[in-house]
């Protein structure tokens, strides 16, 4: 992994908890995040974050940047399981379990908060405000994961297509990396491929057709949703409406 020491942030002056998506922590609980804080790490885009069965010291939250969590079986095949953004916590496998089960890559340039793995049990013992914010992240996880196998399971490509792009729109939205219905893009269709589980050519043919029906246009890095509406009706799709998510 490409890696440079990135300048530290402030726990109590980051940019991210400026945004409505992250509720306020209490003080303690800010003082024990800043000194969980170990530093800060940047990596280029395809540098590999977190390696599959690797027994890390580290976990992550992404400061700035994005990355894709994927598996990938002995001949290749690759199955991206989520994209990550600001604010989300990478590592948390390691949180309980031995190692990880999925790899993490960075897809853009990617600036990190890096924390001790061996110290996430004192969260627990000291800190059940901040224990009860990492079990609400494993569950949004294992929330979002239900949206993309009902994806994989039961919706058409079309319907996939349209549900990852609303998907990834709000989550981006969040962090200021969507708005006026235009979505950052650094992904490419080999990603989007992989995500929705079919070949690349029907990734382009799907994509052909939402551009045909006028819901979607893409220019370079950058997805245009042109018809919401219509398009949340095609994939089915209900916005998660959270409170405050936790920023650890």
């Amino acid at each position: 992994m490409t890696e440079t020491a990135a300048f530290q942030t402030n726990c109590r002056t980051c940019p991210l908890r400026q945004k409505t998506a992250f509720r306020p922590l209490e003080g303690k609980e800010l003082d024990f995040i800043s000194n969980f804080k170990s530093g800060e790490l940047t990596v280029e885009a395809g540098a590999t974050i977190v390696q599959e069965e690797n027994k890390s010291p580290h976990l992550y939250t992404i400061l700035e940047g994005w990355a894709f969590r994927h598996k990938t079986l002995n001949d290749g095949r690759r199955q991206v399981l989520n994209f990550a953004l600001p604010g989300d916590l990478v590592g948390i496998q390691l949180a309980v379990l031995k190692d990880m089960q999925h790899s993490v890559t960075a897809l853009t340039d990617t600036t990190l908060c890096v924390f001790q793995r061996d110290k996430v049990w004192s969260i627990f013992k000291d800190h059940p405000g901040l224990a009860f914010a990492m079990t609400w992240i494993a569950a949004r996880e294992e929330q979002i994961l239900d949206g993309h196998i009902i994806s994989l399971g039961q919706r058409t490509a079309l319907e996939r297509l349209s549900y990852l792009i609303l998907h990834l729109y709000d989550r981006a939205q969040d962090v200021g990396y969507a708005s006026n219905q235009m979505l950052d893009a650094p992904f490419s269709q080999s990603h989007l491929s992989d995500a929705l589980g079919i070949t690349p050519v029907h990734t382009s043919r799907t994509l052909r057709k939402l551009f045909e029906r006028g819901l979607i246009s893409w220019e370079r890095d950058r997805i245009r949703v042109l018809d919401r509406d219509a398009l949340a009706k095609l994939a089915s799709y209900e916005a998660v409406l959270d409170e405050p998510r936790p920023l650890i």
